[in-house]
């Protein structure tokens, strides 16, 4: 019973978070803004399950922490990533000029709150659960592990990016250094690390398997539906990323292949 309560808060907490993201798009004439919802959705829903749920304490708050450490850097980001620019393409072609309230809900912000309820099942199941066994205290180790390769690999892939693109002697250059050297999408990678990471550290019975489907449908969207392959869909025709492309891993990093001859 008290895991439908902890869903329905969360599911009630994403419609005030969406709700309030669709006004402040409105009002300053752009939706990209639901990107910064994505991460403040997560957080909002870990504090929902942290503080409704009866389960092991000390779990209920490391997923807590972990989520808002990643959430909020990653709402911050795109705050500071949009500030001063115009709508997204994506979010252009994806409403395809057909700017009418019902529709923009329908096809942003409707599907992301239900998207971020449904990937954050692990941590609404986890609330209600007791102690992580024993046995799986190592995969609680190691899940904190992954966590932090994610959260480095988004954050230094950000910090590279932002850097690179601030030198004026870079326009229309494609990044290749640093972690971009080794993944052409260092920060998609990391988010999928830390969803990962943050649903083993939610397992604490055999129930908590049948949560996978949720870091499953992350990783979807980071690779496919609005991540790294809709990311290159864009800079395809951009001089020198064919060649960029041929030698440096699609998401996975590795040591990069030399430069062509």
């Amino acid at each position: 019973m008290n895991f439908v309560v902890v869903s329905a808060a969360s599911l009630a907490i994403l419609v005030v978070v969406h709700g309030i993201t669709f006004l402040i798009g409105r009002r300053i004439g752009r939706y990209n803004v639901v990107d910064a919802a994505w991460g403040i959705g997560f957080v909002a829903v870990a504090a929902v399950a942290a503080g409704l749920g009866t389960g092991d304490l000390f779990r209920r708050i490391l997923l807590l922490v972990l989520v808002a450490v990643w959430g909020l850097r990653l709402a911050w980001h795109m705050i500071v990533k949009s500030a001063g620019r115009g709508e997204d393409p994506r979010y252009g072609d994806l409403l395809r000029g057909d700017f009418s309230t019902g529709h923009v809900l329908r096809k942003v912000f409707v599907v992301q709150a239900a998207a971020t309820w449904f990937v954050a099942l692990p941590l609404q199941v986890s609330a209600v659960l007791g102690p992580t066994p024993a046995l799986l205290r190592p995969v609680l180790i190691a899940s904190v592990a992954l966590w932090v390769v994610g959260v480095l690999f988004e954050a230094v892939g950000d910090h590279q990016l932002r850097r690179f693109k601030s030198d004026p002697a870079n326009k229309g250059v494609i990044m290749d250094r640093g972690l971009w050297g080794w993944t052409r999408h260092p920060n998609y990678f990391g988010d999928a690390c830390v969803w990962w990471g943050l649903w083993l550290a939610s397992i604490a019975a055999w129930g908590s398997l049948l949560t996978v489907l949720s870091p499953v449908l992350m990783t979807y969207f980071l690779v496919y539906a609005t991540g790294a392959k809709l990311t290159e869909k864009y800079m395809r025709n951009r001089p020198g990323f064919a060649e960029y492309r041929s030698r440096t891993s699609f998401f996975v990093p590795r040591p990069p292949r030399s430069r062509l001859p």
